[in-house]
């Protein structure tokens, strides 16, 4: 019997396997394929990339050559000078200078010795200073200080050295005019004439191609211009340095004298509403309450309301009227007199002498609405329109809000809120005849050329008296200051009107115990006014009345106005005035220096080169003259005492930045420094 195999049969396929060389490797024709597909995918990748490098370099290529521009280089904006304030007569009040500041890397610098002789001359600096800036092992060095425009022509194209521009805002007479002036703040005006014309005065930037590194930060020094900057309008101001000062020294000292917390001190043209100083302190600190914080005037507001009485033909300033023994009860209150004269007075004396009693009394045959009218005529209630922001309107109710006690209180002084500049701009309205003004605070405006492109003319408001009745009252306020409360107001040489004022001050819980507003506002010479000066002091200690405290500041401010080298008055007409009243020259020398001292021609500053200015010769001169004249130029000053300028700091000749500060020698008297004004330091 035969035996069948095992073994099964083996079972086809269809994949061919690569027959293995000898050595155990792929054979020839294997590889022969690797290669091929290696070499097609080789053929379809770079065709993939050319295409996209046809997509990238032509296709999109303007696209990414600007987003690469745009990676390495940045747009931005040079900043416009801001354009200047002057005061009346030319003085900067406010001003831009271009000042640079240096830089180095080190590194970078090709020839430290020749970098170093280059910044010595250029900077100024000793050839010590300069190398241990050229040897610093540091990346980046910047030098202290700002630098004039020279300096940027001296050093532009030095490798390694880069300059950086910078604009300062300076004010000279900061203490002067901080509050009117305002401020900037990252280019934008902040309060004040900065706020109130920050379109004009904020110019039109220009732009500039920065370069950038790949971390995108900025390349110093690697800028291109494109568009040069346009410096900002100019605005010429009504208020005088000379009587700023003036206001801002009786004030300080008169805050001072009497503890008072704060007070304000205003000086204006009756005839124009010009503005020619404006001075408001509160805390130490210089600011705007005159528009801004009103108050309850109190007796100040009687001669709008004997004015009122005159023209609505309620009484004449001889009516009489019965004020008793200085005290009235009307509608459960009790009206008081401060110092009571008692019996029969008539209006006029009623005026002069402050009688609550007498003035309630006889506004009582006024209507109203008569009384509400005649306060709202003479701008109480309503803003003034003063160039700046920010002003308050004050509060005059209407009569359908008025309780029983109201026409009484309103006929003194109370139940109403005005602010310092209205109450100067109603008694300019007494002083002038009888025209109601438009407070005028800027004259005029001009472009970034100097042309004048706006002058702004005296606005009157309305009539608000006739000539007749205004002059009636200025005679009471004469007498008033004569005979009346606000004596120590007087001066020797020219009659002044005017009437003192005392009233509560009110705080947040009402009427505060033992705290006044006292105020005194006149205008001289009564004949012919030309200046209205308003004094108020709040919360004055131990003596409170206006017319102990703030009247003698009425009396000091116009004797040093008189006194001044050039004070903004008519010296003919105060001539002719002393000589209609025959007053002996020697009883009067305050005006007699005034009217005999000749008009000071100032010298002409000398050239700002490369925005610097030389310090000039004040040696012999006061103080006060060396301070205006230094002034004039744009410079500040500190003095230390009264007497004769022995010198300088730096000394004459040297070169100085347009806003930098001069320290005058002293002098006779030693004391504490005394600022005068402050720049943008």
């Amino acid at each position: 019997m035969t035996r069948r195999s095992s073994t099964k049969p083996q079972r086809s396929t269809n994949r061919k396997r690569a027959a293995p060389t000898g050595n155990g490797f792929p054979s020839e024709r294997t590889l022969e394929w690797r290669r091929r597909i290696l070499l097609g995918a080789w053929v379809f990748g770079g065709a993939l990339l050319f295409a996209r490098a046809v997509e990238l370099q032509v296709l999109e290529g303007t696209e990414w050559r600007e987003e690469a521009e745009r990676q390495h280089q940045m747009l931005g904006e040079v900043a416009a000078p801001r354009g200047a304030i002057f005061d009346r007569e030319g003085l900067y009040l406010a001003l831009s200078h271009e000042t640079f500041r240096v830089a180095l890397a080190p590194h970078e610098l090709t020839d430290r010795g020749q970098a170093a002789e280059l910044l010595a001359a250029a900077l100024d600096l000793s050839p010590a200073q300069a190398r241990r800036y050229t040897n610093d092992s540091r990346r980046w060095v910047t030098i202290p200080g700002r630098f004039p425009p020279a300096v940027r022509d001296a050093l532009s194209g030095a490798r390694g050295i880069y300059i950086e521009r910078e604009l300062r805002r300076a004010y000279p007479h900061d203490d002067l005019f901080k509050g009117v002036l305002g401020g900037v703040v990252d280019g934008v005006g902040t309060g004040g004439i900065e706020q109130e014309f920050g379109d004009l005065l904020e110019g039109t930037p220009g732009t500039e191609i920065v370069a950038r590194d790949s971390e995108g930060r900025a390349i110093p020094g690697e800028t291109w211009v494109t568009r040069a900057p346009a410096a900002g309008g100019t605005v010429v101001l009504t208020l005088d340095t000379a009587l700023q000062e003036i206001a801002h020294e009786a004030l300080l000292e008169a805050v001072e004298n009497t503890g008072a917390r704060g007070g304000d001190l205003i000086v204006t043209e009756p005839w124009t509403g010009e503005i020619l100083a404006l001075a408001s302190l509160r805390d130490g600190e210089t600011g705007l309450a005159g528009i801004n914080t009103p108050y309850e005037p109190g007796s100040t507001l009687k001669p709008f309301t004997v004015a009122t009485l005159l023209r609505e033909g309620r009484a004449e300033l001889a009516d009489s009227v019965d004020t008793g023994m200085g005290s009235w009860v009307i509608n459960r209150r009790t009206i008081q007199d401060v110092a009571p004269v008692g019996g029969m007075l008539t209006l006029a004396r009623a005026l002069q002498v402050s009688s609550n009693v007498g003035i309630a009394k006889f506004a009582q045959s006024l209507d109203p609405n008569e009384q509400f009218e005649g306060l709202r005529d003479f701008g109480f209630g309503v803003p003034t329109g003063i160039a700046l922001p920010g002003e308050a309107s004050g509060v005059l109710r209407r009569p359908s809000s008025w309780s029983s006690q109201s026409a009484a209180s309103l006929a003194i002084g109370y139940e109403i809120n005005v602010t310092p500049i209205q109450m100067a701009m109603a008694y300019g309205a007494i002083a002038n005849g009888g025209v109601l003004m438009e407070p005028r605070l800027v004259l005029e405006i001009r472009d970034e050329s100097g042309r004048v492109i706006q002058r702004f003319d005296p606005e009157p408001v309305r009539r608000v008296l006739s000539e007749e009745i205004a002059e009636e009252i200025t005679a009471t306020l004469v007498g008033a200051v004569e005979t009346g409360t606000g004596t120590q107001a007087r001066l020797a040489s020219f009659a002044v009107a005017g009437k003192s004022g005392t009233a509560r001050a009110y705080g947040a819980g009402g009427y505060e115990e033992g705290a006044y507003v006292a105020s005194f506002v006149g205008f001289f010479p009564a004949e012919q006014p030309q200046l209205v000066i308003y004094v108020k002091l709040e919360r004055p200690q131990g003596a409170y009345y206006g017319g102990a405290t703030a009247a003698p500041v009425t009396r000091a401010t116009m004797e040093a106005i008189l006194a001044a080298r050039r004070p903004p008055l008519d010296r003919e007409a105060l001539a002719a005035i002393a000589a209609a009243q025959r007053l002996p020259r020697s009883s009067v020398p305050v005006v007699a220096a005034a009217l005999a001292e000749p008009v000071e021609v100032a010298p002409s500053p000398p050239p700002v080169v490369n925005g610097r200015i030389s310090v000039p010769d004040v040696r012999e001169l006061s103080p006060r003259a060396a301070a205006r004249r230094l002034h004039s130029m744009g410079l500040s000053v500190i003095w230390e005492s009264a007497g004769t300028v022995t010198g300088t700091v730096p000394s004459p000749g040297t070169l100085v930045l347009l806003g930098d500060t001069i320290r005058l020698l002293p002098v006779v008297a030693p004391g504490p420094p005394k600022v005068t004004r402050g720049a943008d330091d």
